[in-house]
């Protein structure tokens, strides 16, 4: 691995790697490095990172240092005289008649070399060329030929998706792209739909291909006799993308058309066999299987506690919403539990906050304990295993008895009864 910097020495050209040395660079930075050519300018396009040996073309130039207020000066100055050289050179080609195009014009950063580029159908003489811009500038003249796609790159502009250019936005090498890309992917064989502003087939066919040839291998080709769920036919159509296919059905009479997935439609060997042969069976019908997920049900760590006491034999006595149990032998005759709107009573009014209390209970401490137990009439003995009573025959176990009817008439007249207030006159 080989500690470099990415440098771009134009917004559209490509990047190349140089040897930072001790240098701390950063990316955004302008750097003066040396080249073949001598020195340069150009931008940090990536700071410091590490390469593979076999990355990098020898030798890895070194950078120079951070460009300085002076360095900027002269790439200001570079800049005003390209314009000024691409009029001239414009010139001196219409002069001589050449049929070429002038495209662009770089100075080098020390001013010893002015580059030309420029576009033609063919070879161009332009020796006479060269002598009369060498005069006019007093320098070295180099003129290089490109191509039109290299030419997009340098000049830009906007595609027919609405965005800019993808070579003169981050392309930096040009791949070759052929018109059986555009048939691989249904496209329209159209020039003007698959071609680029350049004239050549446009760089984003090659973008998706490896996909497309991935896809057309598991669907079946169009008309080819497939086998499918509903019996045998030919494809007349395929979607790619959407892995589904068109067939027509082999039917007595009339024509039957299905869309079905690539999945369920099998393509016979040799296409449709002969008159009296026997239909092949190629078709493999799919098993779904379904997957059952036997994960462990985790314990709630965070689930309330109970907050009924447990009884003697272990269990815990619960009581749901709304269920009303008859005072036994060994308590008051209030009844335990009182309806929703006597749940909740004033501090001072038997309960406090919460649940009503118990008569002749003591109240639960703070930390929990559950409350003790109520004196009985035995002498505080409780009789223990007492059968209960089962009820008689012909007798709705659910029906309340006499006594409970008793206990939710006088919770009815005298519990919800509203208590006079007394107004500080002696009134009420």
């Amino acid at each position: 691995m080989v500690k470099v910097v990415s440098v771009k020495f134009n917004p559209h050209g490509k990047a190349y790697y140089f040897d930072p040395t001790s240098i701390d660079v950063h990316s955004g930075d302008t750097l003066i490095v040396e080249t073949s050519k001598g020195l340069d300018i150009g931008n940090c396009a990536f700071g410091e990172h590490y390469v593979a040996d076999e990355s990098i073309i020898p030798p890895l130039r070194p950078v120079i240092r951070i460009a300085t207020e002076d360095d900027l000066r002269i790439a200001k100055t570079n800049k005003e005289r390209e314009k000024e050289a691409f009029a001239i050179c414009k010139d001196k080609i219409e002069a001589h008649k050449l049929d070429m195009k002038l495209v662009d014009v770089e100075c080098g950063f020390e001013g010893s070399k002015i580059l030309f580029f420029f576009t033609a159908d063919g070879r161009v003489d332009f020796r006479d060329l060269v002598k009369d811009l060498a005069a006019v500038f007093r320098t070295r003249i180099e003129l290089r030929q490109i191509g039109v796609r290299d030419e997009t790159k340098m000049l830009g502009g906007l595609g027919i998706c609405g965005r800019p250019y993808c070579c003169n936005q981050f392309l930096n090498d040009f791949q070759p792209v052929s018109t059986k890309m555009a048939k691989t992917q249904s496209m329209s064989l159209n020039p003007t739909k698959i071609s680029g502003s350049c004239g050549r087939l446009m760089c984003c066919l090659r973008y998706e291909q490896e996909a497309y040839e991935d896809l057309v291998k598991k669907i079946p080709k169009t008309g080819s006799f497939v086998q499918t769920s509903s019996g045998y036919g030919v494809v007349l159509s395929a979607n790619v993308l959407r892995q589904k296919v068109k067939v027509c059905l082999d039917s007595g009479g009339e024509q039957e058309f299905k869309i079905l997935d690539a999945e369920d439609v099998a393509t016979v060997p040799g296409g449709r066999p002969k008159p009296g042969e026997p239909l092949p069976q190629v078709l493999v019908e799919r098993v779904k299987i379904e997957e059952v997920s036997e994960e462990p049900v985790a314990e709630d760590t965070w689930q309330a506690p109970s907050l009924f006491a447990e009884q003697t034999d272990g269990s815990s006595q619960q009581k749901t919403a709304g269920e009303v149990k008859a005072p036994s032998q060994y308590q008051s005759g209030r009844p335990e539990n009182r309806g929703e709107e006597q749940r909740w009573q004033r501090p001072g009014n038997g309960g406090g906050r919460g649940y009503p209390r118990q008569n002749n209970a003591k109240p639960m401490d703070n930390r929990g304990s559950a409350p003790a137990q109520q004196s009985a009439p035995n002498g505080g003995q409780r009789p223990q295993n007492t059968p209960k009573p089962q009820p008689s025959e012909g007798e709705n176990p659910n029906k309340p008895k006499d006594n409970q009817k008793n206990q939710n008439h006088y919770r009815k007249h005298h519990y919800n009864k509203p208590k006079p207030r007394n107004d500080g006159q002696g009134n009420g």
